[in-house]
């Protein structure tokens, strides 16, 4: 499997303290806001990561707003989260879009036609059609992306936003967590259908003691009442937990 190279991690680690918002007085915990342009797309646009909390807390959480350009709901939770207070003894990172082609044309797949939800290691197998995964595991530049910064930070949660089913996945980690995440933001808990090459379903495996979930949201655009819904279930549950039980 491909490894973040070291000059990669230089950079990243370099761009973002060139960009830290946040500061440490004295003893107390760095926290505060900082943002990465992660890499660019297949057409060059850039891929941002937000950090933002308490940098040092054990406690680590991914968000990522879009993987399927045609499902961008979840991009305002994001924001929310990206723009809102620095939660305390959480370290949240947030990619608000991470197909921004797809995004951009309202494809579901990126600028090559591929279904980056169909696209990393496990359980990877080549699909055609409307979830092509692509010539091999990891061909995307967008997929890569995730995939280096999740072996560099190791969240303990990570949530992936979709549409349209209006469900909390069962996604294959902590099921009391994905319950939790539910019962907050009105959604039903459903056990769907485990797909070859998905970026939770690879967490889950490669992250055994961590725990990665879709959220499906409801069809078209949340409105402000549901977007701060959502994202103050991202921090309850990224407090809550994460860990599953061996």
């Amino acid at each position: 499997m491909p490894r973040l190279g070291s000059a990669l991690a230089l950079a990243l680690v370099g761009a973002l303290a060139l960009a830290a918002t946040g500061h440490a007085d004295g003893g107390a915990d760095p926290s505060g806001r900082r943002s990465v342009t992660l890499g660019r797309s297949v057409d060059g646009r850039p891929i941002t990561a937000v950090e933002i909390g308490d940098f040092d807390a054990p406690r680590r959480t991914l968000v990522v707003g879009c993987i399927h350009g045609n499902e961008t709901a979840g991009i305002a939770v994001a924001d929310r989260l990206a723009h809102g207070p620095p939660p305390h003894e959480l370290d949240l990172w947030i990619i608000p879009d991470l197909n921004p082609d797809g995004a951009t044309a309202d494809s579901r797949d990126n600028a090559r036609g591929v279904d980056l939800n169909r696209n990393f290691p496990w359980r990877w197998r080549p699909l055609g059609g409307i979830f092509f995964s692509g010539p091999r595991p990891l061909s995307e530049p967008e997929s890569r992306i995730a995939y280096h910064l999740i072996r560099r930070i190791a969240p303990r949660v990570s949530i992936w936003f979709h549409q349209h089913l209006d469900a909390v996945d069962e996604s294959g980690g902590s099921v009391a967590l994905e319950r939790r995440f539910a019962r907050l933001t009105g959604l039903r808990l459903a056990r769907l259908r485990r797909e070859p090459g998905s970026a939770a379903g690879w967490e889950n495996h490669q992250q055994p003691a961590a725990t990665a979930f879709v959220v499906e949201l409801p069809a078209g655009v949340l409105d402000a009442a549901a977007v701060s819904r959502f994202a103050r279930a991202v921090v309850a549950v990224s407090l809550f937990g994460g860990a599953r039980p061996r």
